[in-house]
């Protein structure tokens, strides 16, 4: 049995990128979910503060609420 949850093509946009924060370990660092598409597939990241703060400017995400 495939309980495999795929996205919404209807609703899947592949140039919407998504950060939700997380409780960070540490205060020189951001614990981060980072999504594309769609915020219900997502990936826990970690990075410094200054490379977080590029990697949103680059990738221009949409801050989601925790």
């Amino acid at each position: 049995m495939d309980t495999t949850q795929h996205p919404d093509p209807a609703t899947f946009d592949p140039r919407r990128k998504f950060v939700r924060l997380m409780d960070s370990p540490r205060e020189d660092f951001v614990a981060f979910e980072f999504s594309i598409g769609t915020p219900e597939l997502a990936v826990e990241l970690l990075l410094p503060v200054d490379a977080f703060e590029e990697f949103c400017a680059t990738n221009r995400v949409e801050r989601l609420e925790a």
